[in-house]
């Protein structure tokens, strides 16, 4: 006679109609999971006579020694889905993983309602490093989840007062605030802003309250006919300056909040037969490998993505040891080529 199956976690969350990995929380007494939830899987687990099994919850509470790098899909021309900036970034985070005996997971960010607990309930990571997050206001909620969840996590971004989790990200300010000085030391006196400058893109934001803050400090006021809104493709790069040009207000230099966006606003200005940098000085920021193969080649903000790949991976680390970890804000350089007259 064929012994009875027994019941496993897998049937209480098709009872319960909730994932597994809610069940797995439930009945080790995560504080992650409401009162009201857990004394229903409870009850589920004891109508089933399920049995949770020490020597597995005892597997699964070791660690995986890996770490998952999550990228957020970005339209990009190609099929990658991945900005361009972020590519660059994966060795430097591959070998900080390797330095420290941790192997890496690279997949997209899967929005289904569990996604964000996936990985360490099901072993698959010790913490996750989140590359990229669209409209920061609509994405907001997905870090405030993981909080909750106790997950381990760290955000590559723009560090904000009362962001969820901890945030590693460069200067964007300065970084702003530098490459328009630099324009204004080139004797440019009409600085144009290309890139979205609202809290939903905070990094973006932060470039774009450097630009005010040196217009300030010379005692100029921005021009808001002189500022676009662009997402980080070139399409986006050439549409916003011809909404620029279109406006008919004289400028004479040019912020991009990215290198994408600078290329696509140097086709544009290529096609309304101006100049560069000899009516238009363009400065972006990120330094892709495109901006150094760009006609002419771009002035762009860099950041050091192999201090970034380090510093991201020791920040998570810090906290799967249960170790104190706190926002890191890196230093940014400018790197001057032909498009602003270097």
């Amino acid at each position: 006679m064929t012994a009875p199956r027994k019941a496993t976690s897998f049937d209480i969350a098709q009872i319960a109609g909730v994932s597994q990995p809610t069940v797995s929380r439930a009945l080790r007494g995560s504080p992650s999971i409401s009162e009201e939830t857990r004394k229903r899987i409870a009850a589920i687990a004891h109508q089933l006579n399920y049995k949770v099994d020490k020597n597995a919850s005892s597997l699964r509470s070791q660690r995986s020694n890996t770490l998952a790098l999550l990228f957020f899909e970005d339209p990009t021309p190609d099929d990658s889905h991945i900005n361009p900036f972020f590519l660059s970034m994966i060795g430097s985070i591959t070998r900080a993983c390797a330095k420290r005996g941790f192997d890496l997971l690279i997949s997209f960010q899967q929005f289904s309602n569990d996604w964000h607990t996936e990985y360490e309930d099901s072993n698959k990571a010790d913490g996750i490093i989140l590359l990229g997050y669209g409209d920061y206001e609509a994405y907001r909620g997905r870090l405030e989840q993981l909080v909750q969840q106790g997950t381990h996590f760290v955000l590559w971004g723009s560090s904000k007062d009362g962001q969820p989790g901890v945030t590693v990200g460069c200067d964007n300010r300065q970084g702003g605030h530098d490459a328009a000085m630099h324009l204004f030391g080139q004797g440019r006196r009409r600085l144009a802003f290309i890139g979205n400058a609202t809290s939903h893109y905070p990094e973006f934001f932060s470039r774009w309250r450097g630009y005010a803050e040196a217009h300030a400090a010379r005692g100029l006021a921005c021009d808001p006919a002189l500022q676009a809104d662009a997402l980080n493709l070139e399409e986006d790069g050439y549409a916003a300056m011809r909404t620029v040009l279109s406006r008919d207000v004289p400028f004479d230099a040019l912020l991009c909040a990215s290198d994408t966006i600078a290329i696509g606003a140097l086709r544009a200005l290529h096609d309304a037969g101006l100049r560069v940098p000899e009516d238009v000085a363009i400065v972006g920021f990120d330094d892709i490998p495109a901006a150094r193969l760009a006609s002419p080649p771009l002035s762009s903000v860099v950041q050091d993505q192999s201090l970034a790949g380090d510093v991201l991976v020791e920040t998570l680390v810090r906290q799967i040891d249960g170790e104190p970890a706190s926002d890191t804000v890196l230093p940014v350089r400018l790197v001057v080529r032909q498009s602003s007259g270097g």
